[in-house]
Formats: C-alpha cells, sequence, structure tokens
C-alpha cells in the first residue's frame, strides 16, 4: 500500500471559508474523461451522486476530500460482458469487479439471461448491490420458454410468442437481446427466427449482443451470420469476446476482423468485445454434438447409453478435435465440476490417466462423455493464440468484457478474467507492452462502452454525469489471478466511487452498496 495514501481522506474544516460545498472532493489527480483525450491536471467535485465540476477546485470544500496525488481520475469501468444473475444476490458486493475498477456490468449475454427482467430488476433495486447493472434478454432463457429443449424451428404461433416475451423485456427496462448460438437450445434456431426476436428488440431501440454460432473453424460464416442479423434487423450488432480459436485457426483473425471492419465502412454499427487471455471458459458439453442434447438430459442419457449413437457422438468428437488440429483433450481443464470437485484445475488428459484409462483421445471422449452425463463442468479451454488477442485489442472498437460472475472465493478453479481483465488491460497490455495507449484503453472501458448500450448518464467524467469514478496507479496496477490460482483480486485501483459513495477507500471495499438497476431506452421513456 502507498504510505502517501493512509491519510489521504481528510475532514474538511468546519470553519473553511470556501465558496463552493460538495460531498466529495478528488483533488490532484491526472484526469482521464474518457472520451479518449490526453490526461490533465485537475480536481472533481462530486455532489448527490452527481460530478459537479471539473478543473481546478481551489473554492471548493467537502466533508470528504482525496488527495489522488497524480494517480489516474476515470469514469468507473463498464464491463459490456457478464453473466452475474444469480450470483449477484449471493454476493452483492462483487468484489471481483469492484476491485477490478469495474462500476457497472451488462449481464444477459450468451442467449442467457432472467426469465423475468421486472423481478429482477426488482430484487436488485431491494438488494442494492456495490455495481451498478444492466440487461439483455437472452434467447435461449426465450426460446426454453416457448419451445422448451425442441431441435426444430418454431411454429408461427411459437416465433410470435417469443417475440413477444422479447418486447415485454424491453418495455422491463432490457438494453437489447443476446444470443448464445452454440448453446441448448439456440443452436436449433436458424438466422430467420433470430431476425424476427431482433426486429422486436430494434423497434425499442435495443441492440444485437451475440455469441456467435463458431469461433473456431466457421468463424467466419458466424462472424457474418451476426451482421447479418443486424442488416436484416436494422440493429447495432455487438460480437461477444471476440476471438479465433482452435490452432488450426491461429493467425486468421486479419480476416474475421477485416468482416467487421468491413460492415462499419459500409455505415452498419458493428463492434465487439474481449478478454485478454488465450484461454476461454465455458461448459464441457460444447464439445459434444448439439443434437445428442435435444429434449433435455432425459434425452441425452438415453443417447449415451445407446451403444450405436454414442459412437456416432464420439465419431464427431474426434472429427472436431482433428479440425482444431489438438492430438488430444489436454487443452481442456476443469474450473468446477460439482461431481467430484477433485478434478477441479486438472485436464481431461489428466483426469483419464486418474481414472486408469489410456491416454488417447478416443478415451478421454469417453471421459468427457462420462462426465457430461453425470452433470456436466464448467470448463477452460487454452485454444487461442497471443498474437491474435494482441491484433483484436488494437482494433478502436474493442471494448473489455470478463465474461464472468460474481465467484464464490476460493471454491474451484475459475477463469482468471473474472478477477482480472481489466488490470491486465491496463498493466500487460498498456503499460508493459504497449498494445494501445493508456487514454484509449480507458475510452473502450467507459465512453465507447456507455455509447453502445445507451447508458447516457456514465462513461464520461463530465458535469451533470453520474459518479462512477476509479482512482488508480497507472505504474502499478496490476492483475493477480492466475489459471492455477485464480482467486486473486486485482490491485492499484485505491478508490472506487459508485454513485458519488465511496466503495473502495485505499485500496480497501468499504462494504458500500451503491449501485443501482440501468434501464434501457424503452423503460427510461415509460
Amino acid at each position: 500500500m502507498r504510505k502517501f495514501l493512509t491519510a489521504s481522506i481528510l475532514l474538511a474544516s468546519a470553519t473553511c471559508l470556501a465558496q463552493n460545498s460538495c460531498d466529495v472532493l478528488i483533488k490532484n489527480g491526472r484526469i482521464i474523461d474518457g472520451a479518449g483525450n490526453s490526461w490533465f491536471y485537475g480536481d472533481v467535485a462530486v455532489k448527490d451522486g452527481k460530478i459537479l465540476a471539473i478543473g481546478k477546485l481551489a473554492d471548493y470544500a467537502a466533508p470528504q476530500i482525496i488527495d489522488a496525488h497524480k494517480m489516474i481520475v476515470a469514469p468507473g469501468f463498464i464491463d459490456v460482458h457478464g453473466h452475474v444473475e444469480g450470483a449477484i444476490f449471493q454476493w452483492p458486493t462483487a468484489d471481483n469487479y469492484i476491485y477490478d475498477g469495474v462500476t457497472t456490468v451488462i449481464t444477459g449475454n450468451c442467449g442467457g439471461s432472467s426469465s423475468s427482467l421486472k423481478n429482477f430488476f426488482h430484487r436488485l433495486d431491494s438488494l442494492h448491490p456495490s455495481i451498478n447493472i444492466a440487461s439483455l434478454v437472452g434467447h435461449n432463457t426465450v426460446r426454453e420458454q416457448v419451445m422448451h429443449r425442441d431441435n426444430r424451428l418454431p411454429t408461427p404461433a411459437e416465433q410470435q410468442q417469443m417475440e413477444s416475451l422479447v418486447e415485454e423485456a424491453m418495455k422491463d427496462g432490457a438494453v437489447g437481446i443476446s444470443t448464445g448460438l452454440i448453446y441448448i437450445p439456440g443452436t436449433f434456431a436458424n438466422t430467420e427466427e433470430v431476425v424476427g426476436l431482433a426486429k422486436m428488440a430494434s423497434r425499442y431501440n435495443g441492440i444485437y449482443a451475440s455469441h456467435i454460432r463458431n469461433e473456431e473453424s466457421k468463424a467466419i460464416e458466424a462472424i457474418t451470420e451476426a451482421i447479418d442479423i443486424g442488416k436484416a434487423a436494422n440493429i447495432p450488432v455487438e460480437i461477444s469476446h471476440f476471438k479465433i480459436g482452435g490452432k488450426a485457426n491461429w493467425g486468421t483473425s486479419n480476416i474475421t476482423l477485416g468482416l467487421v471492419q468491413q460492415a462499419r465502412q459500409e455505415g452498419w454499427d458493428v463492434t465487439i468485445d474481449q478478454y485478454p487471455y488465450t484461454a476461454s471458459s465455458t461448459n464441457l458439453g460444447v464439445r459434444m454434438p448439439d443434437w445428442a442434447f435435444a429434449g433435455g438430459n432425459d434425452s441425452l442419457k438415453m443417447r449415451l447409453h445407446d451403444p450405436a449413437i454414442r459412437s456416432q457422438i464420439k465419431k464427431e468428437m474426434l472429427q472436431q478435435l482433428q479440425k482444431y488440429k489438438f492430438k488430444n483433450y489436454s487443452y481442456c481443464v476443469v474450473a468446477s465440476y460439482a461431481t467430484d470437485s477433485s478434478f477441479n484445475g486438472k485436464s481431461i488428459t489428466d483426469i483419464n490417466k486418474l481414472l486408469g484409462r489410456k491416454s488417447k483421445a478416443t478415451e478421454e471422449a469417453e471421459t468427457i462423455m462420462d462426465m457430461v452425463e453425470k452433470g456436466g463442468a464448467q470448463m477452460v479451454y487454452h485454444s487461442m493464440n497471443e498474437d491474435d488477442v494482441k491484433y483484436i485489442m488494437k482494433y478502436p472498437f474493442c471494448m473489455s468484457g470478463a465474461d464472468a460472475g460474481v465467484p464464490v472465493p476460493g471454491k474451484g478453479m475459475p477463469h482468471p478474467r473474472g478477477y482480472g481483465t481489466n488490470a491486465r488491460v491496463l498493466g500487460k497490455y498498456v503499460r508493459e507492452e504497449k498494445v494501445i495507449t493508456l487514454e484509449e484503453a480507458i475510452r473502450r472501458m467507459t465512453s465507447l462502452a456507455a455509447q453502445k448500450f445507451q447508458l447516457k448518464d456514465r462513461g464520461l467524467l463530465k458535469e451533470g454525469m453520474a459518479a462512477d469514478i476509479v482512482i488508480f496507479d497507472d505504474k502499478t496496477v496490476s492483475d493477480h489471478a492466475t489459471f492455477e490460482q485464480p482467486h486473486q483480486y486485482s490491485t492499484g485501483f485505491y478508490y472506487v466511487l459508485v454513485n458519488g459513495q465511496l466503495v473502495v477507500n485505499n485500496g480497501k471495499h468499504t462494504g458500500v452498496r451503491s449501485g443501482v438497476s440501468l434501464y434501457g431506452p424503452a423503460k427510461v421513456k415509460m
């Protein structure tokens, strides 16, 4: 801890003769306003949860004065890709986000959201978490409500019913619609079905955020589909956790990103987000063919116990593995397996050896099927390339998204992105490797995200805006979470304000829960 910070919050004298008063006064900071402008020295006055003034504020007084001592003062970061639906109610202080400089999270991604956003926001407003939360409505959630897990196209009546659910969610405050087209049941939907739902979200000025249908060998087709949906529905597009997976595809990010660049040149609002790691994280079931899951768990178990069908499932699994140019499943590491926690942190290859099975891909495929039948697992997949990560990060319309929830401290071996995404960008890729500038990184984390998701009073240090503010040391800010030891908070964020209240004071979470629900444009107008 920096020694000069130990007394940085001072009680203002009751006899102060200053002309202006505020609740919090931040002094002597290097202000980066979030718009991409260069930093400048100045002060920030906060009152009633809003930014009152910015500049040289010698005539202001406050009961709380923070001496930023030339540290960076920036808008609170907006994580555009979260999954906090359940966990935020268990851990409302959201320490993993707060210690990483995040003051707002967009949840409901990858096609999965609360089934009732009205109830979700009501619970949030009763809970008062430490972070602000906005939500998309999930296509998978809507489809499952209407069609369960059926592997078929909707009838006209079912399509209309799904569109009505999207309309209801938009009116309840959704900022748009999300898809997870590699997940059940979204994978069973065709493009036309998604276009219909996206048109409804567009009617209420929402956006379309997509975990595309394939991020590996068929990424070009999947990105093209996402862009085409945006064009057909006349809706802004956000392509989630943009990446290139599988050894066979490494080095093709210039081609996939080129599709996004071309769309923007043609006048379509297409942006992307990214987490700064070479490993992804999702469930173990994605290693198996989609059709195996149609109809739900009972149908899956029936197929796995049919020798002929099980053989076909394994055949397609091995074909996928060969296509990605991996010799075995050693790149697949268990993050959390409820059936046997001793598997956590081990690769499928390691687990196979523990079970006394041969170290062959055919035997490892059997292990995967067994684990999926017993409830499945959350996984970490080491399948990406550092050069592609950097190339994508350089793109000006690429935002940060941890693709995380609120982890239970010490439980399982989750992806470190849930703890260190923003600090990793600022420490590794800005300070150490100079992939992008500090001002540019903060613009992506703040105003670009606020603009995309239409959070009109967030993302900038500007008079009248909500006082979501981070104060950090750009020379020391660092992520500490690793794949081997993921439960470690970022450091370097000494002060975090959410809606004008101090949530982090001198590097320590205060327990303050001043976050609010943030609503989409349809709700705001009602």
